[in-house]
């Protein structure tokens, strides 16, 4: 296999972390996709659009003083004329019942203060009381 800067090619996640994924190409070459270079849109986490295992096309954008491969799927998938994002692997529709409106979320955080304020009423009246009593 050619492992020249700007050539493509396919290859496996085997690897992921909070800044990027590993991915192998070749028999003991492997290289990193650096987060930012996962995909064209904001990536938060990796794990929302690679997982372990995934089959990937890779650009090699470069290689580190270590010799090591610095790897891109966003220029891979813009160079090859497909999406323009990485594929993300086959996630859960979130139902909108399973996340609380702002209106619940509201009424959660007043329940709550109000329970806070109730109780450290009632430890500076007990305090008040044992003050008074000496």
């Amino acid at each position: 296999m050619d492992l020249e800067v700007g050539s493509i090619a396919a290859g496996t996640v085997t690897g992921i972390t909070k800044f990027g994924a590993f991915v192998t190409i070749a028999p003991g070459k492997s290289g990193l996709v650096h987060i930012s270079e996962i995909a064209s849109t904001y990536v938060n986490d990796v794990k929302d659009h690679l997982t372990e295992g995934q089959e990937v096309k890779v650009k090699i954008i470069g290689f580190d003083q270590n010799g090591r491969l610095n790897l891109s799927i966003k220029a891979a998938t813009t160079a090859s004329g497909g999406e323009t994002r990485a594929p993300r692997p086959q996630q859960k529709p979130q139902t909108p019942a399973s996340e609380p409106t702002f209106e619940d979320k509201l009424k959660r955080f007043m329940q709550d203060s109000d329970s806070k304020i109730s109780g450290m009423k009632q430890y500076s009246d007990r305090r008040g009381v044992r003050r008074r009593d000496r």
